[in-house]
Formats: C-alpha cells, structure tokens, sequence
C-alpha cells in the first residue's frame, strides 16, 4: 500500500465510523462502540504503520477539489515531522479515550450518538492536523466547533449544558471572525492561501508588508485565542465541563484546544516581531490568570479546566517568544497527563455516583488505589516534577524565556508554583485524609476498560520527555537550538547542563507549592484561604467576574441592540410603514366599492364621464 494511500484511510476511517453510527447502529450501543473505538485504534496502527515506513520525512496529496476560472482550489493532505508528530498524539490519546469512555458512558441513553459525535470530532481534527492550506484547514477548523458542540452538549436536557455549548460555539465564532479575515487579507497580499508557496515567499515580503504583514499574523491569532481559550476569549472552556469527561480529556485537553498552538507552530513564519510579543504576552497572562482562578475551585473537573487554561497559555508564550519547538514539546507532554488527569477525575467522579465537589470527597487513596497512583503520576508531570515528561516540556520553554525576556520567565517560573500548589491543594483534599462523605467511604474502583487507559496514560506521562520527542522538534522548529540532542540516560539531566537555572527554578517552584499545598491542606477540613481571605477567595471563586463584566457589558450592549432592532421593527416597519400601506389600501378600497353599486346607470355615467376625462387630456383644451 502507497503511503499516499495511507493518509486518505487514516483521515477518513473516523468519517466512516460516524456515518455508520449515524445511518445504521444508533439502536445499537455496543455496535457503535465498536466501529467508533476501531476507527480511532485504526487511524492510530495506520499512523504509526506510515511512520515506521517512512520516518519523519515530508509529502504531500494534493486532489482537485473545486475551479473558478484561473482560481483552483486543491484538497491536500501535508504530512511533515510536525504533523506526524501531531498526527500520532490525537490519534492515540484519543484511541486511549475511545476506550475508556466506554465504560465511563455505559447505560447512557445517548451512548451511540456520543460514539458517532466523537468520530466526527475525530475526522475534524485529524484533517486539521493533515491540511495544506488555509481554506481547507479553516473548514475542518468550523468542523472542530460543530463537533466540539455536539460533544459538549451531549446531555443536552439539562439547561447548564445546553448553555455551555452555546458559549463555546459562539465565543469560538468571534475569534474566527477574525482568522477568516485575516486568511482574506492574506490572499489578497499574496494570492495564494497554501503554506508552502507562503512559507516561500512571505518572509521576503514581510518588510515591504510593513503593518499588513503584523495586522494578518495578530487576525490568524484571533482563531488561536478562540480555539486555545486565550485571553480575551478564554470563558468558554471552563464551562465547557459540563459535557462528559472524556469529552473534557480529549476535546478540552489534549486535542481541540492544542489545535491552536498547532496552528501558532504550522504557520509560525507569518508572524512579525510586533506580533510575536503580542502573542506572548497573550499567553503570559492566560497562564498566571487561570493558574490564580484555579487556586480556589472546587469542582475537580474545574480546577483541570483552568489548569488548561493556564498550560496553554504556557505554549502560547513559548511561540511568542520565538520558540514554537518549545510550545510543541510541551503540548504534546500535556496531552498524554492532562488526559491522564482528567480520566482519573472521571474514575472519581464515577465511583461518587457523579459527584465533583472536592470537599466532599477524601480517602480516595485507600479506596481507588489505581486510580490515585496515576493521578498522582499526572500531577507531578503538570507540576514539573523531575524526571517526569513536564519537567523537560516545562524546562524547554522557561530556559527559552531567560534567554529572551526576564519578565516573563519570572512571570512563568511564579506559574509553575501556582500549578504545583493547586494541584497538590486537589490531591490533598479528593484522596489524601478520611471520608467527608459515605459515597466517599464506598468509593470503588471501575471496571478494567476505564483503568488500563490510566496505566497507560500514566507511563506516557513518565517517559515522554526522554523518548526522543526534544530531538525531532529540535531538528523542525526553532526555539530548541541551544539544547544537545543527547542519547539514552544522559537526557535526564541534560537540562542542568544546558540551563541550570531555569531548570533549578523550575524544581525549586514545584516544591515550594508542594509544601506550600502540604502546609495548608494536609489536614485540613476547610479552605483556609476562604477563612482567612473571604475577599480574595469570592474573587477567585468567581473567575475575577469576567463572566459578569462580559454580561454587563457585551450582554448589555447585546440586549440593547435587540431592544433597538425590536422598536424598529414595531414602531417604524410594522406600525408606520406596514400601517401606512396598509391603511392606504384600505381606504383605496372603500373608496372603490362606493362606486360598485350594482346599477347599471352608475356604471353608464361613469364610463362616459371617464370617456370625456380622457378625451380631455388626449385633444387638449
């Protein structure tokens, strides 16, 4: 088989599924598991089968999609060390997902529908992940959102997440506005939207651009900041829990939210300077937001939410400052724990009969032993521990940020303390002490098909900053230019030789949160921060009110505009013109049916009358 060949059954086995699902086994559940869950293991074996043969090479598929005049559309199919490599992490976290979620979604009542929504969602990404060209990936990038809604309203009955997945689809629709017009600005610069022919002759046309060339790379952020919730757009993800949580592992962790970044990494070229340090600062202060907000929530799949938020914002700064190596690196490292963290918070919240306040958990470490080993296996590699997959990823981009810019390497090295001192805030209070609760004191362990996915997510997680990932960015990207590509256990502390400070800062703020974490919540039965700073924590408890400034503010402009357009259509379309004709009409009418009296000498004096007008006007005086 042609590797051409392989691409097409590797994009389209999902599709398939979906349609399948779709036309013939809804009634079906564990039918539809099955084609969904061989789809997705499918694309995988099919991925690593065409990285086997040819390694991290390029090539490309190209198919006439559509003509218009001298303009062709092609569709292609670009595979590169970077889209293989993104390529084989969505579809094998989302092989790993597929299967825990079938026992996580077992008695569901729309346990087909989901299997086919996630196959859809599974297509949409991986054609992303495959396009050639801007148009083509901007459709598979509206498909993302239609399946990313789908998904998250998933239990759509109830109104909180029927809610929620009308806020990501419309917030995700404002920033691609924005991408959609800066891929207009860009044909019309250069007349072309495929990245090779841009990758040639942008940068030698980036000078004479001046500020078209900076306006179009911040309009394709637009799409980034709403895909990858960045500031200002960043509301919509944490509310975006309110789907099933493997939807949360794959969709809003390891696959659709990474797609932006992506994007930063694929198209990393267009970007000027002035716009690089706006896309840094972007993600700068996404991260030290999300990462304070998530200090004090309580709901275990919130505090994963915005702890995404916050590592995203952590890619986007390394992009930002010119390392796109460095955000892939550890976009791909949090992929394999975040999906790992939040599957075990999907453990938890299944064994408690779905219950997610972390208050009323406790003990779990007794009760789900499993379970808490690789959860806690996810949080040390989120915080950056030593020598975890996050601490090489996390490394790579505070090492690019003390060489460029000391602001935001202080910025991040206070980061990482954060995401250490939440996250072990998380594993103190849901598994370590005693039961708050009896669901918690009968908590058991679920069934193998939702384990097996941990233990394997959880040896990712260990082993995916050594197994050569570093080495083949380094050879793509830039970003990664100072570190040596060193063999076999030498990578374990090449970091301390090749930047020990920021290596040393990033350990000495993973443990000063720990302890920090300890301190605070070991024992505790209550938050302390709420004892003692009942401000501060109403303040982050309430995500720093940004949901109400926008309500106050772009909702009240909203509504004001509907008022305005509604009295327009009241008072001026419907009262006065819709009146006016309407009453004119009226009055034309009963002044003619005064004159259909029946009589037929009316009618003869009328007509000669009419005669003698219109001879009148026709001889003249």
């Amino acid at each position: 088989m042609k590797w051409e060949a392989l691409l097409w059954w590797i994009l389209l086995l999902p599709l398939g599924a979906a349609a399948w699902i779709t036309l013939g086994t809804l009634r079906q559940p564990r039918r539809s598991a099955a084609l969904s869950v061989g789809a997705a293991l499918g694309s995988f074996v099919l991925s690593v089968i065409f990285w086997k043969l040819n390694g991290w090479t390029s090539g490309s598929v190209s198919v006439s999609w559509w003509q218009v005049g001298p303009w062709a559309v092609t569709f292609d199919l670009q595979v590169d060390p970077l889209s293989l490599l993104m390529l084989l992490v969505v579809t094998g976290v989302g092989s790993v997902i597929h299967v825990y979620s079938i026992g996580y979604m077992r008695g569901d009542p729309g346990f087909s529908r989901y299997f086919a929504c996630l196959s859809l969602f599974m297509f949409s990404m991986l054609g992303i992940v495959l396009a050639g060209n801007f148009l083509q990936m901007f459709v598979f990038w509206e498909l993302v959102g239609v399946s990313s809604y789908l998904l998250i309203g998933h239990w759509f009955e109830r109104p909180s997440a029927a809610e929620a997945a009308r806020k990501a689809f419309i917030t995700n629709r404002i920033g691609d506005l924005g991408f959609l017009s800066g891929l207009l600005l860009i044909w019309g610069l250069t007349g072309t939207l495929d990245f090779n022919r841009l990758e040639e002759q942008w940068p030698a046309r980036m000078a004479d651009l001046g500020a078209l060339a900076t306006l179009a790379g911040l309009l394709v952020f637009c799409g980034v900041v709403g895909k990858s919730a960045q500031f200002p757009l960043h509301v919509w993800l944490p509310d975006a829990m309110e789907g099933p949580t493997p939807v949360s592992a794959l969709i809003h962790a390891a696959t659709m939210v990474a797609a932006g970044v992506y994007l930063l990494c694929r198209v990393f070229f267009l970007f000027t300077p002035e716009a690089l340090t706006v896309v840094a600062w972007t993600g700068g202060w996404t991260a030290l937001m999300a990462a304070l907000i998530a200090i004090q929530q309580d709901d275990i799949k919130r505090v994963l939410a915005y702890s995404t938020l916050s590592q995203l914002g952590y890619m986007v700064l390394g992009v930002g400052l010119g390392a796109p190596a460095a955000g892939m690196f550890h976009l791909v490292t949090h992929a394999f724990f975040k999906a790992l963290l939040f599957l075990g918070a999907g453990s938890v919240i299944v064994a408690l009969h779905h219950e997610q306040h972390i208050w009323r958990m406790g003990g779990l470490w007794r009760r789900m032993p499993v379970t808490f080993w690789t959860f806690l296996v996810g949080t040390l590699a989120l915080s950056g521990a030593w020598p975890l997959s996050g601490f090489f990823s996390k490394d790579a981009l505070l090492a690019v940020a003390w060489e460029r810019n000391l602001p935001l390497f202080l910025l991040a090295v206070g980061v990482a303390a954060l995401t250490s001192f939440y996250m072990f805030r998380l594993v103190w209070v849901a598994f370590g002490g005693s039961a708050r609760q009896d669901g918690a004191g009968h908590a058991a362990e679920p069934g193998q098909e939702m384990l097996w996915p941990l233990r394997i997510l959880a040896a990712l997680s260990i082993g995916a900053g050594v197994i050569g990932i570093q080495a083949m960015l380094q050879a793509t990207l830039p970003g990664l230019e100072g570190a040596q590509a060193s063999a076999g256990w030498a990578r374990l502390v090449e970091p301390f030789h090749h930047a020990p400070v920021p290596a040393a800062a990033g350990l000495i703020a993973m443990l000063a949160g720990l302890v920090l974490a300890w301190r605070m919540y070991g024992q505790a039965g209550e938050d302390p921060v709420a004892q003692h700073w009942p401000r501060l924590a109403r303040w982050l408890r309430q995500r720093m009110y940004w949901d109400e400034l926008y309500n106050g503010t772009v909702g009240a402009f909203h509504e004001a505009c509907a008022a305005l357009a509604a009295g327009v259509e009241r008072w001026i379309i419907q009262g006065f013109c819709h009146g006016l004709l309407k009453g004119g009409t009226a009055v034309l009418g009963e002044t003619v049916r005064l004159v259909q009296s029946g009589s037929l000498q009316t009618y003869g004096w009328v007509f000669v009358a009419g005669l003698g007008v219109l001879l009148w006007w026709v001889l003249g005086p």
